[in-house]
């Protein structure tokens, strides 16, 4: 009979506060914030500093979804958030649903940016191409192809008529979105170009690069009449025909450049709702704050500098004037003309500098009363943080840290029960609820690479990089005791079976083993924990992992040199030594019942060897990468391992048999735990992510989960498969031209197919009709027996049934794919 197993999938995912990868922004109301966190759009509610509520995409399909990319807002409950493979969901936030899936780009989404009415939605990409969506209508409407290098901003002009892109080509582009053309490419950029924006009244749109300088140009409005109007800003050019022809496509004219402080690239520009105030994020720890003053203000302070220039030829009697060109800010003053410069609209107000790199950043759409404005700053350390920005300095109001740790998940472990887990960080430990995903508790500690929880949950163990122990009280939260263990840092901890102690292994070459004692505090009535040093047994090389059996009369040791050594466990005698890897072990476990011992190596191998002989049973390929983690399913010879590929691997011990992939880390897996009755997993990784994988009750048999791994390959060649090199040249869009917004998916394809199939049975139906009219007037009648398939629909309405199952962002591309049948 065929054996069957119990499925696992992903349940929940916690510990990341916000993604590196992408921005942060606040919806309409500004009440919350919305931080992409891997796959997931967490809604932080900003005074309460929780997060109310999660966007995630459905879990129907057992592939792994990829990370967001991008977000943006619209004036109304809606959300985008772009995908790294090309999609965009929209989010209603109100009911925490996806409304629609937009399917068009073939590389990951850059740059997301709505209309002022929310009615479009403009999406660049990695593909190079910029794409216009109909949100009320859910579909595309055109692609816009033209820019040679990824796009990285995008912004609406003159009430949603005209587009303007920028990117990585060193171009700014300004799209008519009515003719659907490229009307105005501006260069003059010598880096490519991070980012831009425009202020709310639409007078200026600045531009940030590599440069030192931020660039900005005014923009011109089309009046009722088709005439331009420009920004009285800046100096008139030329007044003969050619210049007035030149300028009339002119939407961006250029103002001038202000210097900026600091020497990293510039990765966001943004305007405060407001319009009174200019963010300038740079790829470092500071953010620019420039005020933008009015345009009476702006007058003003060129007014007086005009006076000031006076002053200083009136003081040179005798020498000539000559015309003062100012080159950095790209305007002229002729004579005794008032001409405003950028310095004059631009001031620097302060600098903000974080703790660590800023990410994104974000203004408040509502102005506060006691303030200029309000700032969220997204860092890469897992960390948001929130300032209040005043006229003369700018103040942290609150910082979200607590719900993830600030660096790589180097350890998990799980209680005796399974109702807490501890994980450790380079200077944290957390004490999560590992149903709820809440963290219960942080305790600032050292470099933790490994722990376990006592047994009745009072106190956790952690070893550190720099070879101490450290005691926690989980109760209260608190580091209890600091012991000098290793010289060297401590790279394994083991539990004993009967709960006296364990047994840690550290790079100084020594094994040693603890036990457990109770002391008084001093000048306290309380007692407390502590640990003692039983035994130590010096090894040759560097220890990388211990194991003890189940049964406590084993400890296995990893050692540098690429073996492991089994030692009985009350004499510390020699019993084993297991040999064959090429690299050195980094993980291993043993079997409930004492009978197997797997190991995982950097060779990305695992060997499964027998503890009675110490024979090599089986040496399996496991993982693309080093295997970092693995362990067995209590009582049973099923195991887990987890490796540098990103991948979760479930195996069946006796059959050699790899029986799931579990797909849905981002980085690195570093650590693995199974609970007591291996009815959830708990995976950590470099992604700063924990993972819950639960048991179902779903079963599965090996040969079908070897079926889906060919068709999920045959599923991710189908995008190669029809990419635009297989259309025939001549239908290729040229350089600044349109094309068609959507693109050829699997769900195309089977919705093609689905059409097709209707197609065929309406048209069989309408010759049995036909037939059947035929014997009537002939005088043969029969009762008429409709297909049961088309459920008593007649042929056109089955067909237009087959049409109105299909998504309204996938029905333009899926008629196309009918053209050849037609022709």
């Amino acid at each position: 009979m065929v054996k069957s197993y119990l499925r696992y999938e992903p349940a929940a995912f916690f510990g990341v506060i916000a993604s590196v990868e992408s921005n942060i922004t606040y919806d309409s109301s500004g009440k919350h914030l919305l931080a992409p966190a891997l796959e997931k759009l967490g809604i932080w509610h900003v005074r309460q500093g929780v997060c109310t509520k999660t966007l995630s995409p459905s879990l129907s399909s057992r592939a792994p979804s990829l990370a967001v990319t991008c977000v943006a807002s619209a004036p109304s409950s809606l959300v985008a958030s772009g995908y790294a493979d090309g999609s965009i969901r929209i989010w209603d936030c109100d009911k925490g649903s996806c409304e629609t899936t937009l399917n068009g780009h073939k590389g990951a989404v850059t740059a997301l940016r709505y209309n002022k009415v929310g009615s479009l939605l403009a999406s660049g990409s990695k593909d190079n191409d910029v794409i216009l969506w109909d949100v009320v209508g859910e579909t595309g409407l055109f692609r816009l192809r033209g820019h040679r290098d990824q796009i990285t901003d995008l912004v609406f002009l003159d009430s949603g008529k005209k587009l303007v892109s920028s990117s990585k080509d060193k171009f700014l582009r300004v799209w008519d979105l009515e003719t659907q053309h490229c009307m105005q490419i501006i260069s003059g950029h010598h880096s490519e170009i991070w980012s831009i924006d425009v202020d709310p009244d639409e007078r200026y749109l600045v531009t940030g690069s590599a440069d030192l300088e931020l660039r900005f140009y005014n923009v011109k409005h089309e009046l009722m009449n088709g005439e331009s109007m420009a920004n009285e800003t800046g100096p008139e050019t030329g007044n003969d025909g050619e210049s007035a022809t030149q300028n009339k496509w002119e939407v961006l004219k250029p103002f001038g450049e202000i210097q900026r402080q600091s020497k990293d690239r510039v990765a966001t520009v943004r305007f405060s709702k407001s319009g009174n105030l200019l963010a300038c994020q740079v790829a470092g720890k500071t953010v620019e704050i420039f005020r933008v003053l009015d345009e009476v203000e702006s007058k003003r302070k060129a007014k007086r500098r005009l006076n000031r220039k006076k002053e200083k030829k009136s003081a040179k009697m005798g020498v000539e004037a000559t015309d003062n060109v100012e080159a950095n800010h790209g305007t002229e003053e002729a004579g005794n003309v008032l001409v405003v410069t950028v310095p004059d609209v631009f001031k620097l107000l302060q600098t903000i500098r974080a703790s660590k790199k800023i990410c994104s950043i974000s203004f408040c759409p509502v102005t506060p009363k006691s303030s200029l404005a309000s700032l969220a700053l997204s860092l890469n350390n897992n960390l948001l943080e929130f300032y209040s920005i005043e006229s003369g300095s700018s103040t942290k109001t609150l910082a979200i840290e607590l719900q993830g740790h600030r660096s790589d998940v180097r350890s998990v472990t799980l209680s005796s029960d399974n109702t807490l887990l501890m994980s450790t960080s380079h200077n944290a430990v957390k004490i999560w609820n590992p149903s709820t995903g809440s963290c219960l508790r942080t305790i600032d500690s050292g470099y933790g690479l490994c722990g376990l929880i006592v047994p009745h949950k009072k106190y956790a163990m952690v070893g550190t990089r720099d070879g101490k122990i450290e005691i926690i009280d989980i109760g209260s939260g608190t580091l209890s005791e600091v012991v000098e263990a290793h010289g060297g840092s401590i790279r394994s901890i083991a539990t004993i079976p009967n709960g006296n102690g364990f047994v840690t292994g550290s790079a100084d070459h020594d094994v040693k083993f603890w036990g457990y004692q109770i002391k008084q505090r001093p000048s306290q009535d309380s007692k407390c924990l502590t640990i003692s040093n039983v035994r130590t047994m010096k090894m040759n090389d560097d220890v990388l992992v211990v194991a003890v059996s189940p049964d406590a009369k084993y400890v296995a040791v990893a050692l540098l040199d690429c073996t492991v050594k089994i030692l009985f466990m009350d004499s510390l005698k020699f019993f084993l030594s297991l040999y064959g890897h090429k690299l050195p072990v980094l993980c291993m476990d043993i079997s409930s019942d004492g009978d197997l011992i797997v190991t995982g190596s950097a060779d990305k191998n695992l060997r499964i060897w027998g503890l009675d002989f110490g024979d090599c049973h089986k040496s399996i390929f496991a993982h693309a990468d080093s295997v970092m983690a693995v362990q067995f399913v209590r009582n049973t010879h099923y195991m887990f391992s987890v490796g540098k590929d990103r991948l979760v691997k479930y195996w069946d011990a006796d059959k050699f048999e790899l029986l799931l992939t579990l797909e849905g880390h981002h980085a690195d897996v570093w650590c693995l735990a199974v609970s007591n009755r291996g009815d959830f997993v708990v995976t950590g990784s470099h992604d700063r992510s924990i993972r819950r994988w639960d048991r179902t009750e779903e079963p599965f048999f090996i040969e079908e989960e070897k079926e889906k791994r060919l068709e999920e390959i045959f599923e991710a060649d189908i995008d190669n498969t029809f990419e635009d090199k297989h259309i025939p040249k001549e239908e290729l869009p040229e350089e600044g031209a349109v094309a068609l917004a959507g693109k050829r998916t699997l769900e195309t394809l089977t919705a093609t197919d689905s059409i097709i199939d209707a197609l065929d049975v309406a048209e069989v139906e309408l010759k049995r009709i036909a037939e059947h009219e035929d014997e009537k007037a002939r005088g043969k009648v029969a009762e008429f027996q409709p297909n049961m398939i088309m459920l008593g629909l007649s042929p056109s309405d089955y067909v237009l049934r087959a049409l109105s199952n299909i998504s309204t962002n996938d029905l333009e591309q899926t008629l196309l794919d009918q053209i050849p049948r037609i022709c």
